[in-house]
């Protein structure tokens, strides 16, 4: 069957009842390409290719205009034409099976690299008949476990050309996150083994490089965890959970702490107490802006996706959504906003990857868990429109506030007002998340309309290094009348320009 949504950021706009006018809006069409279907027949003598597979989504890459996608429950299979907008034009082709819960796919020259819980798997055509027929250890050397949280994430290049692998904790029975590098991330080494860089990891399950090539993970909350943050990914620091404090004790650990942070404080004073750990670049508060991140994409397709070139979209699990992060560099480190993107897909959003059209497929699948969405898995595609949305594009620290910048000029007139501030923090401590502590109120003084008539300064005072500043706006319209797509963002001000 098929079927078309129009997707406006934040609002699914379905067929039924859609007037002409609000589909002239719509900046994004979603196209499924997969849809839930039963399984129960994808076996029998008369499977043929598209029939009966469940599309549980855990990795994407490209391979010209041909996709590879993992499935959770041990293939990979090959979608091609999957630019094609009639369904029966699509199919599908078994390329490897036999995984044990593969949850990231790269490319290697001809070769494919997949995560499987023991190793990263090197996976090779060498007769080219379209099937996989050499299953080579490509890394391991890590804790590998009957435990049912002892998940592999990856491989990510970054711009060096390394490729990064992180472990997520163990949790509940057979956990022993103690050793084998549970909690840590790290890259492929020259001799094939883990080379540990960096650890106090919950369950980083999205990995995603930026336009100038570091890289980033993206965590969910729990123990140690207080809301689901964006990590900078980068040799030598701590990122705060401290289940896998034990694993220090190998002698091949790469760097120690000066001391463990203190617990039940602040996260400002807690990140205070010790030299190593990092406060995330962006926080993305609970339920706010989502519960459960999953994978980082970066927006780099010279306008083909709409205005937001440069910016990371990140997979949003439980709220089966894509958030948006804008980040700057202030004072050598990442900080910056996020902002709610797409919302209304049918099941998990796990993983996202930009077609060679600059479209964006969206993998789905919930696990067996609970999700927003009719569906318990799915393949999608996004495609921008060419219809400009009002946003918020930016959010940029100033030494006396902020400057937004929209996607269109803004009307002064419904600007007066319109903004509101406050900024709070977490408590960091073992427990399974956290509330929103220390909130404060802002007043914000000044509000003044730039040149461009895209840009707005807004003077803040008594703005707090470490904390989440959330911006609530209310009737800001476009120069042409239009209302802004989202009224709030969330800027993680870790330090303030001088």
């Amino acid at each position: 069957m098929e079927m078309k949504t129009c997707l406006s950021i934040g609002v699914v706009l379905g067929l039924a009842g859609l007037s002409p006018a609000d589909d002239a809006k719509a900046s994004y069409e979603v196209f499924e390409l997969m849809t839930a279907s039963s399984p129960s027949d994808s076996r029998s003598t008369e499977w043929k290719p598209g029939d009966g597979i469940t599309m549980e989504v855990s990795g994407m890459e490209w391979i010209g205009d041909m996709l590879a996608v993992s499935i959770r429950k041990g293939e990979v299979w090959m979608v091609e034409n999957p630019l094609s907008d009639k369904v029966a034009e699509i199919s599908y082709r078994l390329f490897a099976s036999g995984l044990h819960e593969p949850l990231g796919l790269d490319r290697d020259g001809k070769d494919l690299l997949v995560s499987q819980r023991a190793e990263i798997t090197r996976l090779q055509d060498n007769d080219g008949d379209g099937v996989a027929d050499a299953y080579l250890t490509e890394c391991d050397g890590w804790n590998v476990s009957g435990n049912y949280h002892a998940y592999t994430y990856g491989p990510e290049r970054d711009g060096d050309g390394n490729l990064w692998v992180t472990l997520n904790l163990g949790m509940g029975k057979l956990a022993d996150n103690s050793v084998g590098w549970r909690g840590w991330g790290g890259i492929i080494g020259e001799d094939h083994r883990f080379v540990p860089k960096a650890f106090g990891m919950r369950s980083p399950s999205g990995l995603g490089m930026n336009r100038e090539g570091d890289m980033f993970y993206s965590d969910q909350q729990g123990t140690w965890v207080p809301a689901s943050p964006i990590y900078h990914l980068r040799e030598g620091v701590f990122f705060g959970n401290q289940e896998s404090l034990g694993t220090l004790e190998n002698l091949e650990a790469p760097f120690q702490l000066s001391a463990v942070p203190e617990a039940n404080l602040p996260y400002p004073e807690a990140l205070a107490s010790c030299a190593e750990f990092v406060p995330p670049a962006v926080w993305l508060p609970y339920n706010k802006m989502g519960r459960s991140t999953t994978d980082i994409q970066v927006i780099d397709e010279d306008g083909k996706f709409g205005p937001f070139d440069g910016q990371l979209l990140i997979g949003e699990f439980t709220n089966s959504a894509v958030s948006r992060v804008f980040l700057e560099k202030v004072g050598g480190e990442y900080q910056g906003a996020c902002f709610p993107f797409l919302q209304g897909f049918p099941a998990a959003v796990v993983r996202l990857s930009f077609a060679p059209d600059g479209s964006l497929f969206v993998g789905m699948t919930n696990r067996g868990w609970s999700s927003l969405g009719n569906r318990s898995y799915g393949l999608s595609r996004v495609s921008y429109r060419g219809v400009n949305p009002f946003a918020i594009r930016e959010m940029r620290a100033r030494p006396d506030g902020f400057e937004l910048k929209f996607t269109a000029p803004v009307d002064p007139d419904s600007l007066e007002g319109a903004f509101e501030m406050s900024s709070y923090t977490y408590l960091y401590s073992k427990s399974y998340g956290s509330d929103e502590i220390e909130t404060k109120s802002h007043a914000i003084t000044g509000v003044e309309v730039l040149d461009d008539g895209k840009s707005v300064r807004l003077v803040v005072e008594g703005c707090r290094p470490l904390y989440v500043h959330e911006l609530r706006t209310d009737g800001i319209l476009s120069a042409d009348g239009r209302p802004l797509d989202f009224a709030n963002a969330y800027y993680t001000l870790n330090r303030i320009p001088e």
